[in-house]
């Protein structure tokens, strides 16, 4: 998990800018995570994580920040331009392999419309490139 270059350009820094998405943004929830987005006017779409205590300890928090920060770098290209977003983990996801973690992050940010489509989608869900 190597950091790309122009990582922080990526990622929400300011409590101003995460506040202002946890105040008015829509709020979509799956077992793992809670997801918050509010379109912003243009520029590159930006990402928050945000892990209370309730998560657990330090050592769960900062290992469940690294897992969404590296989900956000995965999908860095793929992501339309315009969206505030504010990840909160839950619990079940230390618990679960990355790879479903994944799958639920690509399918929920592909259902609020916030990837560039890369296929053709068929009837059966499976998608034709």
């Amino acid at each position: 998990m190597a950091r790309a270059r122009g990582d922080r350009a990526l990622f929400l820094r300011s409590s101003g800018e995460i506040e202002r998405v946890k105040r008015t943004g829509r709020r979509i929830s799956t077992p793992y995570f809670t997801l918050l987005v509010l379109p912003s006017q243009g520029g590159a779409s930006r990402f928050g994580v945000l892990a209370g205590r309730r998560l657990g300890g330090a050592v769960q928090r900062n290992r469940v920040k690294r897992l969404f920060r590296e989900l956000v770098r995965d999908v860095r290209t793929e992501v339309v331009e315009g969206h505030e977003c504010v990840v909160f983990p839950k619990r079940d996801a230390l618990m679960v392999p990355f790879e479903t973690l994944r799958s639920s992050w690509l399918s929920l940010l592909r259902r609020q419309g916030l990837l560039r489509p890369t296929g053709i989608e068929k009837c059966d869900g499976s998608v034709s490139q």
